[in-house]
């Protein structure tokens, strides 16, 4: 089993990245793969998994996230492939508070995640994740990436996202937000 690789990120694709360790390019299946850099060198975790037919490995950026994607692969119903886009899509501390608080639409906004697997992922999931970092910075790093998906500028997020209230939800911050950048 592989902890991770360290090596040159020599290609991008749309759901994975090929990483070049001593002339040997591994394809690394990613939440987001233009998280990495392409022709530098990067530290990758990798999850390793192995099936009758094919071998597949899977990266992220930190160890944070692999773990969550260990933990959301523990529950049933939901495999590597279903894993990656809620990874991708949602950030493991947001994970990991619409777990703990059973919000069941939170889970659901993900892809081919329905009412009875969301609920599924509470039952099996409910106190078992933890995530340890700073709330307040990564729910400001969740929004200003909600604005600026929503195509507004990086200045203008900028002056907003100290004027907007850290206790509120994430949702809750993205209104509050954006209310602020239509004023």
């Amino acid at each position: 089993m592989y902890s991770y690789i360290i090596g040159n990120i020599v290609e991008i694709e749309s759901d994975c990245i090929v990483v070049d360790n001593h002339g040997i390019g591994y394809k690394v299946f990613t939440p987001n793969p233009y998280a990495f850099c392409e022709n530098s060198e990067a530290k990758v975790y990798l999850y390793q998994q192995i099936k009758e037919d094919e071998h597949l490995l899977y990266g992220f950026k930190n160890r944070e996230e692999k773990e969550l994607f260990l933990k959301l692969i523990s529950v049933k119903g939901l495999g590597p492939k279903m894993a990656l886009p809620i990874i991708a899509m949602g950030s493991p501390i947001g994970i990991s508070d619409a777990i703990n608080r059973e919000n069941v639409l939170y889970l659901k906004k993900f892809p081919k995640i329905g009412d009875k697997l969301a609920r599924q992922m509470i039952l099996d999931l409910k106190g078992k994740i933890t995530v340890s970092g700073n709330v307040e910075e990564t729910s400001t790093d969740e929004v200003y990436e909600a604005l600026l998906a929503l195509g507004y500028k990086d200045k203008d997020i900028k002056g907003v996202l100290g004027r907007i209230n850290k206790e509120l939800s994430i949702e809750n911050q993205i209104k509050e937000a954006l209310k602020l950048m239509i004023k």
